[in-house]
């Protein structure tokens, strides 16, 4: 049907994936290898599994309501609904469980506002907001473990063991930011008590630990180019599968 969006189209693919023709169809043919295309139990899906990805990634890098997304792609919202629910889980990344003993790792949490209040709670910036804890590796940039969420009011160092993230990562040498103290994670030197200034090779480590940190920073701010990040309106655990989606998707453009 003239007018839908679908990925037999090229040009659509980059808007809604941040991805190339090329790589979508590398994701596509590694979901179709991990079963996702797979025959199921009643009705057979409207739309092929390469429109069915395109329709949930579009989903999360626009944040249109399903009423306003299934006439896009000539399926009623339910269905909509049904194929995001489905195909969301098994986009998810597939976090490392073995890293060299050189690899160095970078965690830091960010907040993800969630209208499911039974997941959120009210966090620094007065929205109801679910914490997510997210490592990467500090050579490749590439997400390796994402922790489960919790209630935007934990903090940082609590949220870094209660979601499974410190448990991901073992004994990998993992650098973070102040707010993890007492974890055993490599933060910046603070100034003890009655101390006006630190040492100047301690300023030096600080500078230096500070322009390796910040590459998580990048990460969070390409991950949020994905507006579902930014106000989700998805339920349960819908907030946890698309946050390891776009990290999946993040990872796929950076290894081509």
């Amino acid at each position: 049907m003239p007018g839908l969006i679908t990925a037999s189209e090229p040009s659509w693919i980059a808007p809604f994936t941040g991805l190339s023709p090329r790589q979508f169809g590398k994701l596509v043919t590694a979901l179709r290898r991990e079963g996702a295309d797979s025959a199921c139990k009643g009705r057979p899906w409207s739309l092929p599994l390469h429109d069915r990805v395109l329709l949930v990634t579009a989903y999360w890098r626009t944040n249109l309501t399903l009423r306003q997304l299934g006439p896009l792609f000539g399926v009623s919202k339910s269905a909509a609904s049904r194929i995001i629910g489905h195909l969301g889980p098994l986009l998810a990344l597939r976090q490392r469980k073995r890293f060299r003993k050189e690899t160095v790792l970078i965690v830091d949490g960010t907040l993800v506002p969630t209208r499911d209040h039974t997941v959120a709670e009210q966090s620094k910036n007065y929205r109801y907001s679910t914490n997510h804890q997210v490592v990467i590796d500090a050579d490749t940039w590439l997400v390796v473990a994402v922790g489960r969420p919790l209630p935007g009011n934990r903090n940082d160092c609590k949220a870094w063991e209660l979601s499974g993230a410190k448990a991901a990562v073992g004994k990998a040498v993992v650098i973070a930011d102040g707010g993890y103290r007492g974890t055993g994670l490599v933060i910046p030197h603070r100034r003890e008590r009655g101390q006006d200034e630190l040492p100047a090779w301690k300023e030096d480590y600080n500078a230096s630990h500070r322009k390796v940190r910040a590459r998580v920073e990048h990460v969070f701010a390409r991950m949020k180019t994905w507006k579902i990040l930014r106000d989700c309106r998805l339920k349960g655990d819908g907030v946890h599968h698309a946050m390891l989606g776009i990290a999946r998707l993040h990872n796929v453009v950076l290894t081509g």
